[in-house]
């Protein structure tokens, strides 16, 4: 009785987060509440959670907050602790959450993010938001602003990037945050997980990019699979669905609205001409409620960082 006893003890002496596991089209984040109180060490905490062996196991972690410009604010981790300036499957997480957990009556939300201010306009059923469309703003494409090196100024469309032994033409767009778009016949895993972290951490890409490679199908339908800056591959990128979508229309691939289908599944793009806004459309699941058992020892280390400090030294040889 008195091990229990002290087992016991030592279990509720241990520092918790609670947490509430959630993915959009299968790009899975850990969200926690900080509307009252903020973990402490949020990159570390986001390496210990990601981690999928020794944490809860997702592709980051994101932090709702209050705002004093917005009805919530948005802090997002990629895997390997690197803070991202927006996340589109997130948002639409986020939208969902904030509704169903009773944070807001709202249908239409407006959220905090690095990249500024994002309307989330929710479709509620029978009390259950079904799908979320984020206004995502204006791409991006000035290099300096993305930012990406260039000789100029001018849209970088279908410029040629070489990483090893291999040449891409790739359409640079930020939505917020960088992406780096190829346009392929094929997308193998030798050619998204062999080159997407040498193009993540390319010379061109100061702050590194997330790299999107893309099949079209027909002017509405894009497949796509993503390498994430700092996450590696993931199921689904909804910023990376909008700058791919961006990059066809800009290389007269595609037309202004399409359908992305990714590896979690399918989202809904929507570049409007009159606004210049990029709208993305798509659902979001809840997966569990849980508490995180801090442990004494950080879990992972970010492999997503340890292949790109690799990568990007053989770049500088």
């Amino acid at each position: 009785m008195v091990k229990e006893d002290s087992l016991q003890n030592h279990m509720e002496s241990k520092k918790k987060v609670s947490f509430t596991k959630m993915h959009g089209a299968g790009n899975d984040y850990v969200y926690v509440n900080a509307m009252e109180v903020i973990p402490d060490n949020l990159p570390h905490l986001s390496r210990q959670i990601s981690d999928r062996h020794f944490g809860i196991g997702s592709d980051g972690l994101v932090v709702i907050m209050r705002s004093e410009t917005a009805d919530f604010r948005m802090r997002m981790f990629n895997a390997d602790g690197s803070e991202a300036e927006m996340c589109g499957n997130a948002s639409r997480c986020i939208g969902k959450y904030v509704y169903e957990k009773g944070l807001t009556a709202k249908t239409v939300v407006t959220l905090e993010t690095l990249a500024g201010i994002k309307v989330l306009r929710l479709e509620v059923v029978d009390g259950e938001v079904v799908t979320v469309t984020v206004d995502m703003g204006e791409p991006e494409l000035r290099p300096a602003a993305i930012p990406v090196i260039s000789s100029d100024s001018s849209a970088k469309i279908s410029e040629a990037e070489t990483v090893g032994d291999n040449t891409y033409l790739i359409t640079a767009v930020s939505m917020g945050n960088p992406h780096a778009v190829v346009f392929t016949d094929t997308l193998d895993d030798s050619l998204v997980c062999g080159d997407g972290p040498r193009l993540e951490c390319a010379p061109i890409f100061p702050d590194r990019a997330n790299i999107e490679f893309a099949r079209i199908i027909d002017r509405n339908t894009i497949e796509m699979r993503v390498w994430e800056r700092g996450s590696g591959e993931t199921l689904a990128c909804g910023t990376g669905a909008c700058a791919t979508v961006v990059a066809a229309v800009l290389n007269g691939l595609a037309d202004r609205h399409a359908t992305v289908r990714l590896l979690g599944g399918d989202l809904e793009i929507t570049w409007d001409e009159k606004s210049n806004h990029v709208f993305l459309k798509g659902g979001a699941e809840f997966i569990a409620d849980g508490e995180f058992i801090l442990p004494g020892e950080a879990g992972g280390t970010g492999e997503s960082c340890k292949i790109c400090k690799v990568k990007k030294d053989e770049n500088q040889r």
